[in-house]
This record gives structure tokens, C-alpha cells and sequence, in this order.
């Protein structure tokens, strides 16, 4: 029973820890709007710099940190981290009219995010691959279909609060949400000796091996595919095809939903379908999505839609998938792998969400020129899962995971 509630805590975390990752994107038109914030692209993009710095040195901390503190504290603080986000989110609507400072809250508010962020998912990650040892894979896959399902729920919600003049209710929300899981999670035990084996003090200090680099790569190149969708889908609907803000949201929820159902429609296909070929195909529809989106014409904003949601199937089961295959391989270092890959996949994602405003300010792109060109990236991507995938073959071998019983 105890540990039906661990999982349903570390679960419910995911779902949670998503909504809370696309609030400040599935509120860019609130930020880019002249009657609200004001920011320019180059500001809306500069806003997640210091999210994505944070959570780099959270996840590359996070090893050592698990060694001195344990798993559960650094959950606990990562959940703290968060609702902290999003408190000075909403307290930020009440100084739009002095646009530095209202910036320069958000700016910190997104520092938080990202110490939130690296704290929380590499944990969460670790304890669902120790509580199903024999089904990491899955466990894994699961655990990410539940945060992309939280991501998908955010546009879903800044939709409605706009619709009801609020849009400031989304940060209210998922600020009680966090709240309350912070306090449920208090008292289950989420014991890290028992839920994983935190890295020895010395082991922070053991390099990666040659191997690590591959799947580091392959989680950088997937954090930049990923990004272009995930926070500049609601301003290319806006700024290429002219749509309406609820168009814009329904773009990122269509991303978003499609990250979810690709993750459940993938696990639920294990037999049939392995996870090295999952890994070895999906960048190729990554691929047509980029170059789908780039080529759509201004008039056919429901072709955007399209793209988008293609994007998502396409994006859904690579992260996780790399973080398992890494696990599985990388023993000697199992414990920092999560928070490796996550850190890597973070800098992807400050490529992505601080470079598309300077490229467009600077070097005068518009939004299908930049994505046209993301395609290229999307290419490298499916040349490196040759590599990853096969790690991923070769464990698999050596540990023939049987299916979950329900």
C-alpha cells in the first residue's frame, strides 16, 4: 500500500511538473501581447535563458546533491522551486505597467522553473525506473506520457482563463496544485536507499564515459526539435498564418497531446513495435513535421495544425527513450544519468527559446525560414539514434523486461 502511494505521488508529480513547464509558453501571446506585457521576441526568448541555465546546473548538481541531501529532499525542493514560479508569476500581472520590473520578475520566475525543473524530473525519473526495475522502459515511457499530458493541459487551461479575462488563473492553479502535492509528499516515505542508488560522494567526480556523450548529444539535438514546437508554436500560428490567440493555444495543445499519445500508443506497442525501431523512426516524421510547417502556406492555418500535432508524435518517446537506454547501459553511473541527459536536453532547449528571437531581430529570419532550417537538426537526430538505438538493442538483450501487471 505504501508503495502504491510512493508511485501515485511520483506519477501525479509528472502530470503536475508538465502544466507547470508550458505555463510561461502557453502564455506567450499574454507576454507578446501590446495590451499586456509588451515583449518583443527577442525578450519572450531571453525570458527562458536563465530557466534553462538553472536547470542545467540543477540536473548536472543533482547526483551529488542526492548523495548529501537524499532523493526525497531534492523533490521536496524542487517542488517549492516551482510553486515559487509561479508566484511571482502572478504577482507580476500587477506591475505590467513598469515593463522592466514586471520583466525582471519574470526573469527570475523562470530561474525557478528551471532549478524546479532539474530538481524534480531527473528524481522523478530515477524513482519510477527503481520502482518497476524489471520494466524500465515502460515505467519510464509512462511517467513522461503523464508530464506530456501536463503539458498538453496548459494551453488548455491559459485558453479558458483568457476566454474569462484571467489568464493570470493558470499560474493560480497549478500554484494550489503544487501546494497540495508538496504536502502529500511530505508524508510518503520515498526512501532513496530504497527507490535508488544515489551516487557516492566520489562519483560525482568519475568522467562520463565515451558512451554517455552519444545519448548527450542525441538529448541536446531532441531539447532544440523539441523547443521550436513547444514554445514557438502559438506565435507561428499568430505572426505566419494570422490566427486568433485560441487557435494558437490549440496549436500547442495539439503538440503537446500528441507527445502524450505517442508515448502511451508507443509502451502499448512494445511487443510489436520494439523501442529501437520507435527510436530509429519517429526523427524522421520529426523531420517531414519541420518541413511540413516551414512550407505551409499563410492561408492554411489548419495545415499548421497538422504539422504541429505530427511534430508531437514525432518528438514523443525520444527523451524518455534515451534516458532508459542510458540507464540500462551506463551502470557505473546509473545515477547520474537522468540529471546528465536532462541537462543536456536543457541547453537544447535554451537554443531553441532564447536563438529564434535574435535570428529573427538580428539577422532578419521569419519563423519558416528558422524552421526550414531546424529540419537540418531533425536530420542529425535521426542519424544519431542509429547509434542510441543500437545501446538500447544491446540492453534490451541483457535484461528482456517482461510486460507490467496491472
Amino acid at each position: 500500500m505504501a508503495r502504491n502511494r510512493e508511485i501515485t505521488t511520483i506519477y501525479a508529480a509528472g502530470v503536475i511538473q508538465g502544466v507547470a513547464l508550458v505555463t510561461f509558453p502557453a502564455a506567450g501571446t499574454v507576454f507578446t501581447s501590446p495590451q499586456a506585457y509588451g515583449l518583443s521576441s527577442t525578450e519572450y526568448g531571453g525570458m527562458f535563458v536563465p530557466q534553462a541555465i538553472m536547470a542545467v546546473a540543477a540536473s548536472l548538481a543533482g547526483a551529488g546533491l542526492s548523495a548529501r541531501l537524499g532523493a526525497k529532499r531534492l523533490y521536496l525542493l524542487g517542488l517549492v522551486a516551482n510553486l515559487l514560479a509561479m508566484s511571482l508569476l502572478v504577482a507580476s500581472r500587477f506591475l505590467i505597467r513598469d515593463h522592466a520590473l514586471a520583466y525582471g520578475i519574470l526573469l527570475v520566475a523562470t530561474t525557478c522553473l528551471g532549478l524546479g525543473f532539474g530538481l524534480t524530473v531527473p528524481a522523478i525519473n530515477t524513482f519510477a525506473a527503481a520502482f518497476f526495475p524489471q520494466t524500465v522502459d515502460k515505467a519510464v515511457l509512462t511517467l513522461n506520457a503523464l508530464l506530456g499530458l501536463g503539458t498538453a493541459l496548459a494551453p488548455v487551461f491559459i485558453a479558458l482563463f483568457v476566454g474569462l479575462g484571467i489568464w493570470w488563473g493558470l499560474p493560480v492553479l497549478v500554484g494550489g496544485l503544487l501546494l497540495a502535492l508538496l504536502l502529500f509528499s511530505l508524508g510518503q516515505p520515498l526512501n532513496a536507499g530504497r527507490a535508488a542508488s544515489p551516487a557516492p560522494a566520489h562519483a560525482t567526480k568519475t568522467r562520463f564515459p565515451a558512451r554517455f556523450w552519444i545519448f548527450a548529444a542525441f538529448a541536446l539535438l531532441y531539447g532544440v526539435c523539441e523547443t521550436m514546437n513547444g514554445n514557438w508554436a502559438g506565435l507561428y500560428m499568430t505572426q505566419h498564418f494570422g490566427a486568433s490567440a485560441t487557435l494558437a493555444s490549440l496549436a500547442l495543445t495539439i503538440f503537446w497531446a500528441a507527445v502524450t499519445a505517442g508515448r502511451i500508443l508507443f509502451a502499448a506497442l512494445e511487443r510489436w513495435f520494439p523501442e529501437t525501431w520507435v527510436c530509429r523512426a519517429v526523427p524522421w516524421v520529426v523531420t517531414l513535421a519541420f518541413v511540413v510547417t516551414a512550407s505551409a502556406p499563410k492561408s492554411e492555418p489548419l495545415l499548421g495544425l497538422v504539422s504541429f500535432g505530427l511534430a508531437g508524435l514525432g518528438c514523443s518517446a525520444l527523451l524518455p527513450l534515451t534516458i532508459s537506454f542510458a540507464q540500462k547501459e551506463l551502470t557505473t553511473i546509473a545515477s547520474s544519468v537522468a540529471g546528465g541527459l536532462i541537462a543536456f536536453y536543457q541547453v537544447g532547449y535554451g537554443l531553441a527559446a532564447f536563438g529564434v528571437g535574435p535570428l529573427q531581430s538580428l539577422a532578419g529570419l521569419s519563423l519558416p525560414a528558422i524552421f526550414g532550417a531546424t529540419t537540418l537538426v531533425a536530420l542529425a537526430l535521426a542519424a544519431l539514434a542509429l547509434g542510441v538505438a543500437r545501446s538500447g538493442a544491446q540492453s534490451s538483450l541483457e535484461i528482456s523486461p517482461p510486460p507490467i501487471k496491472t
